[in-house]
Parts: C-alpha cells; sequence; structure tokens
C-alpha cells in the first residue's frame, strides 16, 4: 500500500470519528463580521439559506443548528434564514459595531507603489485573480466540518479582524482577517481536517492557500514565504501546510488568516476561542 493512500484511509477514518462527537462551538457574535449560531425547528437534516446562499448546518447536543456568517456590510436589525425543505423562516438580530481605524505606510517604491494604485496590467491580472478566488471561495462540500479550530500559526496578534483601512492615508476596504507577525519560515497549520482547494501566488494576497473544511467553512492563508500542499490534498488538523512570508501588499512577516462561512470573511477570532489568548499582543507597528 502506497504512503498517498495509508495517509488517505487514515484521514477517512479520523473524519469519520470526529463525525460522531459534539464539537466545541465558536462564539456567537451578532455583529458585522461575525457568527449567528441558530438552532433549528426541524428534527430531519435541514437544508437553510440566507441572502440566497447555502449555510452550514451540524448537530450540536442532537439538536441542529446552522452557522451562519454574517457579512461587514450587513446593517442593524432583524435578518431572516429559510429552511428550504420546510419553508419555515427564523429570525435573528444584528446588532451594530463600530471597528477602529489602522493606517499603513508603505515605503515609496516602484512595487509599493503599485500596490497602493496598481496599473492597468496589475488591475487586469487582479481582476483574473478575484474571479479564480471567488470559484474557490464557492465549493460546498457535504462534509460534516470540525468547528473547533487551533491557532494555525503562533506569534503576535498584529492586526484584529475588521479594522478600517488606510495605506498612504488611503481607504481601502476593511481588514478582513487576523494578522499573525512572526519571523519568516515560521510554521502554518491546519486549524481543522480539511481539502486544499487553492495554492497559488496573488497580487496583493501573495502565496496562498485556501482550505476547505466542509459546507462553505474554508479557511486561507496568505503573505506565505513556502506552501508546502498541492490541491486536492486532504490535511489533517495541526498538519504543516505552509510557512510564514512577507509576499504580496505586506510591511513585514506575518500571516494573515481568513475564514469565510457561506462565502462570508467573519473573525476567525470566533472559531478559535480561547486559543487566541496564546497570541501575544505586544504594541508594535501593524502589518
Amino acid at each position: 500500500m502506497t504512503l498517498t493512500k495509508t495517509h488517505s484511509i487514515f484521514f477517512l477514518l479520523l473524519s469519520t470519528l470526529i463525525s460522531n462527537v459534539a464539537y466545541a462551538f465558536p462564539q456567537q457574535q451578532l455583529v458585522p463580521g461575525g457568527i449567528a449560531i441558530i438552532e433549528l425547528k426541524d428534527s430531519a437534516q435541514p437544508n437553510v439559506y440566507y441572502r440566497d446562499r447555502k449555510v452550514l448546518t451540524i448537530k450540536n447536543n442532537h439538536q441542529w443548528v446552522a452557522l451562519i456568517g454574517i457579512p461587514l456590510s450587513s446593517k442593524a436589525g432583524k435578518h431572516f434564514i429559510t429552511n428550504k425543505k420546510t419553508s419555515i423562516k427564523q429570525a435573528f438580530t444584528v446588532i451594530d459595531k463600530e471597528y477602529p481605524a489602522q493606517y499603513i505606510t508603505l515605503k515609496k517604491t516602484a512595487k509599493n507603489k503599485r500596490m497602493v494604485n496598481p496599473n492597468a496590467m496589475d488591475m487586469g491580472r487582479i481582476t483574473r485573480e478575484r474571479k479564480t478566488l471567488s470559484k474557490a471561495l464557492a465549493t460546498w462540500s457535504n462534509t460534516a466540518p470540525n468547528v473547533d479550530f487551533i491557532l494555525p500559526s503562533h506569534g503576535r496578534l498584529s492586526s484584529p479582524f475588521g479594522l478600517k483601512r488606510f495605506f498612504n492615508k488611503q481607504a481601502r476596504n476593511p481588514h478582513s482577517g487576523l494578522d499573525i507577525a512572526a519571523p519568516t519560515g515560521t510554521t502554518v497549520k491546519a486549524p481543522a481536517n480539511g481539502t486544499i482547494i487553492d495554492v497559488g501566488n496573488y497580487f496583493f494576497n501573495g502565496n496562498t492557500v485556501l482550505v476547505d473544511h466542509g459546507q462553505g467553512l474554508i479557511s486561507g492563508y496568505f503573505h506565505l514565504s513556502k506552501t508546502i500542499v498541492k490541491i486536492g490534498d486532504n490535511v489533517i488538523q495541526g498538519q504543516k501546510i505552509a510557512e510564514i512570508g512577507a509576499t504580496g501588499r505586506v510591511t513585514g512577516p506575518h500571516l494573515h488568516w481568513n475564514v469565510y462561512l457561506n462565502k462570508t470573511k467573519v473573525d476567525p477570532a470566533f472559531f478559535s476561542g480561547d486559543h487566541i489568548n496564546e497570541l501575544t499582543t505586544k504594541k508594535k507597528k501593524a502589518h
């Protein structure tokens, strides 16, 4: 039996064991960029949608629940999910959250100037890359995911999720992940079991890995110096998948970590619970 076959069988057995136990659940935060966790009024496996996107459903202590990613652009007020099997609608209330601002100064080099104001050729590449990423992030597999994540790396928490960002005083999209600053070459691990759905080099994100954990729960790792997995690989929690670097639009070596639910970026801290306390938060220049 080859090593590849052995690894695949081990992964399948481990996934089966995990699918039969209760998970430590993420923290519910009913804010833009947060997570709604809703007990469903159905004993059969549900088919739930939010904003026309299918959402993750899983059993917790014999009760079906939906885990819903709330977009950063969401308005405060009532939001609804629909179980398409029963046509039952359930409401949850989003409350507003004011995220702080972050001002990042990129040194005035030709490369950094393009990172702030890409030229026409760069924009063509960025457009193509957005389509590739969008296709990968639309991945849906029916695997029951392990939603109790470990940290993918250790270092200094340099930028939390949701910051309103300004590059050289120019407004850009809010910070869509969590940054862990650490030296180039620091190990990046899979926070939970999954399948590699994208490995590539992108204009802003640099060297990138995306992991599908099941049912639209996807994690992303950016600015890597080295990737050691390929598309289609099955990985287990704690397995090394890459190394921290400083590729793409950065001011120094760090891991930018994204978590997506129903194709929506949510705060990775809500999936990591007490593990976040393991990151140091010394006040240094954010990346």
